[in-house]
């Protein structure tokens, strides 16, 4: 029987590394796998900041939390693994350990999008400790196996890191189809109606923690050229929103633009909303694509992440420049067409990407391993 253990800081249902390693888990199990866990809770150190903080305060206890992970962490996990020499392991993040590595993001892509790159790295000694630490898991033999999760991602992993020692293999993130769906006329009307949304009015939704390197002033500033446009925007912290208020009044479509915070569960957004909005400047994946497209949702995005492979111009979407004419041109198109078949195109896009599909190329690569390692 295949043996399993999966690395992470956490695993859990929802978004984000921890979702993914838990749709994987699920997947693992019911094609006949065991499975095992080792997250931060197994070392014995929670992953994150938690309870009532300041954002400076859980940003540093999140910091300790990647140093501790990633030093103190990789011991014990390769401990664990000496324990059990018949498993396959595949890491998700920090820890150096594990026959297959999946390639989350890379730090130096997303800082170099960002702009004013080597001070974003000086100013924070965890980004130097990290472009260490990820310079010495792709030049060295730390793992058998690296996934990315798009082909953009593979090709920055050569241009940042050289010669990349194990094998690449490109398999992208999946959507749980079943949770992610298009909502029934009367889920979409109490959708609608807890955010108080017009029947009529066309909602953009924008998800995302990063306002700055996802694109939300961008995002704002296209509602300009997007009159029948109003946007809903998910995440961020308190200090974060109001920062974006400000800009919103500013570019005068704060009466058009709704902040909600952060929530577990982006379904019942996504269910209000008509069209998923990302002119972001990096991706390494953009999950929310894929659960957006499940939901039937149109995407304007930026040619990040999984986007280009996955959002065809003109039919589930558009892929536009990374400014606010481009998005506000396709916003405001969409504002003017029917719904109907957009919502179909789309959701037949994320049918294709469910988690059993994506889980069966893992499988795939975890018994090649088995194999490589004599492992009967």
């Amino acid at each position: 029987m295949t043996h399993i253990v999966q690395i992470a800081p956490s695993i859990s249902p929802g978004s984000g590394v921890a979702g993914v390693a838990f749709n994987l888990e699920r997947e693992f199990v019911a094609a006949g796998a065991t499975v095992e866990r080792f997250t931060a809770a197994n070392a014995r150190r929670s992953s994150s900041g938690s309870g009532r903080h300041s954002a400076l305060a859980i940003h540093v206890a999140r910091a300790r939390n990647v140093v501790w992970f990633s030093t103190i962490g990789t011991r014990r996990a390769r401990r664990f693994l000496d324990e059990r020499p018949d498993a396959i392991s595949i890491c998700h993040n920090d820890v150096l350990a594990g026959d297959i590595y999946v390639n989350h993001g890379l730090l130096q892509a997303a800082m170099r999008a960002r702009g004013n790159y080597a001070w974003r790295m000086l100013r924070n000694p965890v980004h130097l400790f990290t472009a260490l630490r990820d310079r010495i898991r792709y030049r060295g033999r730390t793992h058998r196996a690296i996934v990315a999760l798009t082909t953009t991602e593979a090709e920055l992993l050569v241009s940042t890191y050289g010669k990349v020692r194990a094998p690449v293999h490109v398999v992208p993130n999946g959507v749980d189809i079943e949770r992610f769906r298009p909502p029934e006329p009367d889920e979409r009307a109490r959708a609608r109606a807890a955010l108080g949304v017009d029947d009529d009015r066309t909602v953009a939704v924008f998800i995302g923690h990063e306002f700055e390197r996802k694109g939300l002033p961008i995002a704002m500033d296209a509602l300009a050229g997007a009159p029948g446009v109003a946007l809903l925007v998910v995440g961020g912290t308190p200090d974060m929103i109001r920062r974006a208020e400000a800009q919103a009044r500013s570019a005068d479509v704060g009466e058009r633009v709704a902040f909600v915070g952060t929530h577990g569960d982006p379904v019942p957004f996504l269910w209000a909303s008509d069209v998923l909005v990302l002119p972001s400047a990096y991706e390494a994946n953009a999950l929310v694509v894929l659960e957006a497209l499940a939901c039937g949702l149109p995407v304007v995005s930026t040619r990040v992440g999984f986007a280009p492979d996955i959002v065809v111009d003109g039919d589930n979407g558009f892929l536009v420049d990374r400014d606010a004419a481009s998005v506000g041109e396709r916003l405001d198109q969409l504002s003017r067409e029917s719904s109907g078949v957009w919502r179909i195109r789309a959701r037949r896009t994320a049918e294709r990407h469910s988690w059993p599909i994506v889980a069966r190329q893992y499988l795939e690569l975890v018994e090649a391993i088995r194999s490589e390692r004599g492992i009967a």
